[in-house]
């Protein structure tokens, strides 16, 4: 018999089609899905019998759990700073990948879904190497992933389109549906034309999507054109890569027709913000790509490029740095970032989730409103409760997690591992992988 959850006298964000918030409200769960939502007492009066347990949530804001659209799973944390994209690559990110072993990518997706899931993020669009560990860390630890191999030509040395074959019949549909998987693309200029013509091939075989990287950095437009004679977003639409189910993360670079070609393809785009500023890439021009009809959503990408997965900062930093650049006030307003970051990553990857409505997944979050930070919270005519949860709310404010309908997190302490031994072993692997690495040439 599933299980029932209550969660009731919460501020309910339930970024539905209309935006509603209830104040004194709550959320009836029952197994993994939402059943009920809205005001307390409507809530109550369609329960049956008594829940198998209860939240009292005063003082707290609920809503949808945070979608990662462009996430990987990281080991070394803020080493290498300050490199531009294409030397961070060949310098460190292609050499650690070529040498970093299953047991390390274990522990290393642990920890970075522990971040993860503690800074309220329920969903992670991950692409890393040896998957099937990875799938297995989250499988332990609850979060619901969506696991694709970082694949190139097998002269690469990374994994290959039949890793990534393996981790799919390995994963997908795994963790009572939690995980599921996709055919990923690490770089348009290290996969040859024939390797690129097998990916959409391959997503059809399995019934899965693709997850790219496309027009991240002005050095890959060089790149690609060189060995392609184009551009990697023209590339992806004439071989057939886009499409509905095909995830393409950063696209900073673009063209007028390559916007149209994502629109019409109906691809999904990941705004990773974050990592694109700290590595002096660009500026995403999400504005265009929303008024074309493109779905975006939000990534992280790499806590080795950002330093953090907390979906609450990119939600901000996302805003301000296309008012900024742009110089308006009006763009990317705090209902839209936190759309983005919940129903549009949902849709991305195909997912049931990211609004609080009866029958969705029940992937959900609870905010800790009693802090001088998020003091006064206003509703009604001049509220300001989306506000606070995009340019206030920091992931350290997650005071529950709850995935597929289970508790993960409650009280800021994660049930299902341990914290420190998780802790321990990715310093540990992280250390080893590391010395392991020659240096980098002069």
């Amino acid at each position: 018999m599933s299980e029932s959850l209550l969660i009731k006298n919460a501020i309910v964000v339930t970024v539905d089609e209309s935006n509603s918030v209830f104040e004194e409200g709550g959320v009836l769960v029952k197994g993994k899905k939402i059943v009920s939502v809205g005001k307390i007492d409507k809530v109550i009066s369609e329960m049956e019998g008594t829940p198998d347990y209860l939240i009292d949530a005063r003082g707290m804001a609920v809503l949808p759990g945070l979608v990662d659209l462009h996430f990987h799973t990281a080991i070394a944390k803020g080493v290498n700073d300050g490199m531009p994209l294409d030397k961070f690559l060949d310098n460190f990110w292609y050499p650690k990948l070529r040498l970093i072993k299953p047991e390390e990518v274990y522990w290393a997706s642990m920890n970075t879904y522990a971040e993860a899931i503690k800074s309220g993020t329920t969903c992670v669009n991950d692409m890393y190497r040896h998957m099937i560990r990875a799938g297995d860390a989250a499988e332990k630890i609850g979060i619901r992933a969506v696991l694709s191999c970082d694949t190139a030509d097998k002269s690469e040395g990374l994994d290959t389109l039949e890793d990534n074959e393996e981790v799919i019949r390995q994963k997908n549909g795994s963790a009572d549906g939690r995980i599921s998987t996709r055919v990923g693309v690490e770089w348009v200029p290290i996969a040859s034309t024939e390797f690129l013509s097998r990916v959409r091939e391959i997503a059809d075989k399995h019934s899965v999507g693709i997850h790219i990287h496309l027009n991240e950095s002005l050095a890959e437009l060089e790149m690609s054109k060189k060995r392609h004679g184009k551009r990697p977003v023209e590339i992806a639409y004439d071989l057939g890569i886009l499409g509905p189910d095909c995830v393409a993360a950063h696209c900073v670079w673009l063209t007028g027709s390559e916007i149209m070609q994502l629109r019409n393809s109906g691809a999904n785009v990941s705004y990773d913000p974050g990592s694109n500023a700290k590595l002096g890439n660009g500026i995403c021009p999400a504005p265009d790509l929303i008024n074309a009809g493109v779905n975006v959503g939000l990534g992280h990408d790499d806590n080795e490029c950002n330093n953090t997965s907390d979906l609450f900062e990119t939600m901000k930093f996302g805003s301000v740095i296309q008012r900024a650049s742009r110089v308006n006030a009006s763009l990317m307003p705090a209902s839209q970032m936190l759309k983005m970051a919940t129903r549009n990553g949902a849709k991305a990857l195909g997912i049931p989730a990211g609004s609080l409505i009866p029958g969705s997944l029940a992937d959900l979050i609870l905010i800790n409103l009693k802090t001088p930070r998020l003091t006064p919270v206003v509703l009604g005519k001049y509220s300001n409760i989306l506000s606070h949860l995009v340019y206030a709310v920091h992931g350290d404010d997650v005071d529950t997690t709850i995935i597929n309908g289970k508790i993960i997190m409650e009280n800021r302490k994660i049930k299902t591992v341990d914290e420190d031994e998780v802790m321990t072993n990715a310093t540990t692997s992280c250390n080893e992988l590391l010395a392991r690495i020659p240096p980098t040439p002069t």
